[in-house]
């Protein structure tokens, strides 16, 4: 007998709107993985994570307390008609992990945790509980008196922690440069804090200024010592300002507080480059970096203590588990040697725990989260992944291909955004998007499977079985980057010598090392220009016009065609909506529940207040400019009245790299994965220096995307820069003029030169698994 319940077999869509969808109407099978292609900018991420993975959530969310709501994120309803037949959804995307400095691969999957554990009960000599063990926990005590109806007790207090007391569990001290904190010449009046934030007008130097400790008009050379001590380390002293209570502490303070607790990989790239100018780190002297005192340190389990154990590669680490025979903690080595073969299953065995998770890339970080998910005992769950083979190794996805059906065969539905071919063969269903991007996309273009897929006539279909071919003929280098004793993190002493004025490109397994070489020896070096995967910061004030100072010259433009001044034509400042302060978007906050936004009555959404909206620079006004995309802006900007070369020249840059469906004033928080890297490159294409670092530019690129990045590279090329391109996608390789592969394996089975030479005898030679991968990839 066939019951009702299984007749709900299907994820029901019905006019999706979310971003640039249009009306999208979608049946996706339950328990069946299912694939999203399309170019990148299609709709795919606003289908998935905007639509069905939200909605997902904010249902989740309402079925706590209000109470419970008001502690946790506020969801929108995403714009969608109808939803029907959702499960609970699981988003494991590719998030950069951890912006506390305290927060290692071992903290985030609870691996520390059970160390501790291990440790506090096997670890001799014995030295007390778990928190003994915990880098993030002191050890204080204290003593004092209380008084209970009238009768007084002494009591005595005391934690054991194994935070090092040095270093407070950081495993680093830091040493600044006062120099680079402030100019003594001058005053505070006159801007002498050089910290970012602490601008003359702001609120952080008016404490400083109308403390009471010293005169805002004194040059902080003629301070006394008593001023000086004050200005630089008083603790936290309330202090009241035009009646308003707040706390002033000394600078060095504040900027550690402030800046030196959070992790330097995850910082904004201008606190970022500060900290990087005016602060030293060196490994703490006391605990060699550890973070932990010496009692946690002197406690061992055959020889091995808790700090060794979190260095190790956790494929050694897994071995030593593995052989401690202990019937007294028998569960916890066996939930802790899952733990860490599911790192060694999902191709993360080379991390180490201690390493922090600011430094992992996406794709690792990505791989980091699923970890908790392959051993979970829930089924019918829905789980979102976002391009899940970035930073992966042909011969690595085969292994995640494994992991992805495991959670589909467990009664899981698994939804994956994805371009590698490799990934979409093994689709049960795939839905294809487009049929470009931006506004010409938000379309189902195709739904079926793969074999149908190729026959459809898509984008997609016809570039699914594209294979590059090797070059003819390749260039010749001008010269050459040495390399000499490469030690970085895994590296074995690398000797190598990078050509010169042609396309290099690294590769080799996840963790083998491509990284630590480029980014540790060639990217600090005079004229290299590095383009890494780190995120784009911005608010959704933020759009490609401000990010790539094409707004300046726009505004100016138009300020000198009406006689006014620029400031008018800036949504975030005088030329503002005054009803929606130039959001373009009323945000109304609902308390528990979830918040709304509703396009602002006054401006419509364009941000700009009527009376700016009346000046025109070649017919068009300032909103209308913002809202073109970046193909028509640069015809707009190339002649006539509003010929402006300043922002044609941005505008070319960002066509050439594919992003010439972007309307300029489009926020940034709307941008992909891909797109959002592209932009970054267009930017830094401007910079002034012969040799560019790429770090992966094919992510997020559908296949179709990425012939036109390897025509970027080639005019890079010719017109006389040398780009080195960290990647693992065979048309790139297939594309250089020069391969240096790193291996032969991942970790301390790594970081060393497995070969270098042109792709051509790279194929020829297949002693590597680069070298049988691209020669397979091409049909050799």
């Amino acid at each position: 007998m066939t019951a009702t319940a299984d007749s709900h077999d299907v994820i029901r869509v019905q006019g999706a709107r979310e971003n640039n969808l249009k009306e999208v109407n979608l049946e996706l099978p339950k328990r069946r993985l299912t694939v999203f292609t399309g170019v990148s900018g299609s709709g795919k991420s606003s289908l998935v994570f905007g639509t069905i993975a939200a909605e997902s959530q904010r249902m989740i969310n309402e079925t706590y307390s209000a109470f419970v709501q008001g502690f946790m994120p506020s969801l929108a309803r995403p714009d969608v008609d109808v939803l029907e037949g959702l499960t609970t959804a699981i988003i494991v995307d590719q998030e950069r992990m951890g912006a506390n400095a305290r927060s290692t691969v071992g903290t985030v999957t609870d691996a520390n945790a059970m160390l501790r554990i291990l440790f506090s009960r096997l670890g001799q000599p014995h030295i007390g509980s778990p928190q003994a063990y915990s880098f993030n926990i002191p050890s204080v005590s204290g003593k004092g008196a209380i008084t209970v109806g009238g009768k007084t007790e002494v009591r005595e207090f005391a934690q054991l922690g194994g935070m090092c007391p040095r270093c407070e569990g950081m495993g680093s001290v830091s040493d600044i440069d006062l120099r680079q904190l402030f100019d003594d010449s001058k005053s505070l009046a006159e801007g002498a804090i050089m910290v970012p934030g602490f601008t003359v007008d702001g609120w952080s130097v008016r404490i400083f200024s109308e403390s009471g400790f010293f005169d805002r008009d004194k040059p902080i050379r003629d301070y006394s010592e008593t001023e000086r001590n004050d200005f630089l380390y008083r603790e936290p002293t309330k202090v009241k300002i035009n009646g308003i209570n707040l706390t002033f502490e000394g600078l060095i303070p504040k900027v550690q507080k402030s800046m030196l607790s959070k992790d330097v990989d995850a910082m904004q790239p201008h606190i970022r480059a500060f900290v990087e100018r005016a602060v030293t780190f060196a490994p703490c002297p006391e605990c060699g970096g550890t973070r932990l005192n010496e009692g946690a340190r002197s406690s061992t389990i055959q020889g091995i203590s808790i700090a060794d154990a979190c260095a190790m590669q956790i494929t050694d680490l897994s071995d030593w588990v593995r052989s401690l025979n202990e019937p007294s903690v028998a569960p916890l080595l066996k939930n802790l040697q899952h733990l860490l073969d599911s790192f060694v299953d999902i191709g993360l065995g080379y991390l180490s725990l201690d390493r922090p998770s600011g430094t992992l890339s996406g794709g690792e970080a990505q791989r980091t989260k699923m970890i908790r998910h392959l051993g979970s005992s829930l089924t019918d769950i829905t789980y979102v992944f976002d391009e899940p083979t970035v930073g992966l190794h042909p011969h690595d996805i085969q292994r995640m291909n494994e992991l992805l059906q495991q959670l589909r065969d467990k009664g899981n539905t698994v939804l994956v955004v994805e371009h590698k071919p490799e990934a979409i063969a093994i689709a049960d269903h795939v839905v294809d998007l487009g049929p470009r991007a931006g506004s010409e996309g938000g379309q189902v273009v195709f739904e079926g499977t793969v074999d149908a897929l190729r026959a459809s006539g898509t984008l997609t279909g016809r570039h699914l079985d594209d294979r590059a071919r090797l070059k003819d003929s390749v260039r010749t280098p001008n010269g050459a980057l040495e390399v000499r004793g490469a030690i970085e993190h895994n590296l074995q002493g690398v000797d190598v010598d990078i050509p010169l004025g042609v396309l290099v490109v690294v590769t080799g397994v996840a963790g083998s090392g491509k990284s630590s070489l480029i980014h540790g020896s060639v990217a600090p070096r005079d004229g290299v220009v590095a383009v890494d995967q780190g995120a784009i910061r911005g608010s959704r004030r933020s759009n490609p016009a401000t990010y790539t100072g094409m707004l300046e010259p726009i505004r100016k433009a138009f300020a000198k065609a009406n006689g006014v001044k620029p400031a008018l034509f800036s949504a975030n400042s005088e030329g503002a909506c005054p009803n929606c302060n130039g959001a373009g978007v009323i945000y109304t906050d609902l308390g528990v529940m979830a918040g709304v936004s509703t396009v602002c009555e006054v401006c419509e959404g364009r941000r700009f207040d009527q009376s700016v909206l009346e000046y025109t620079l070649g017919g068009r006004d300032i909103s209308q400019v913002l809202a073109m995309p970046v193909s028509e802006a640069e015809r707009f900007f190339a002649e006539g009245e509003a010929k402006l070369p300043a922002a044609h020249a941005i505008l070319k840059r960002l066509s050439d790299v594919g992003l010439g469906y972007l309307t300029i004033g489009q926020p940034l928080t709307t941008l992909s994965g891909g797109e959002r890297q592209r932009l970054k490159l267009a930017t830094h294409m401007a910079e002034k220096g012969g040799v560019y670092v790429l770090d992966e530019p094919t992510t997020g690129l559908h296949l179709a995307d990425v012939e036109q990045l390897l025509g970027l590279l080639d005019r890079l090329v010719d017109t006389g820069k040398s780009v080195i391109v960290i990647e693992h996608h065979q048309a790139v390789m297939a594309h250089a003029d020069w391969i240096i592969d790193l291996g032969p394996g991942a970790g301390h089975d790594g970081g060393r030169l497995v070969f270098e030479g042109t792709p051509a005898d790279l194929v020829a030679d297949r002693s590597t698994l680069t070298g049988e991968h691209l020669a397979r990839y091409i049909g050799a």
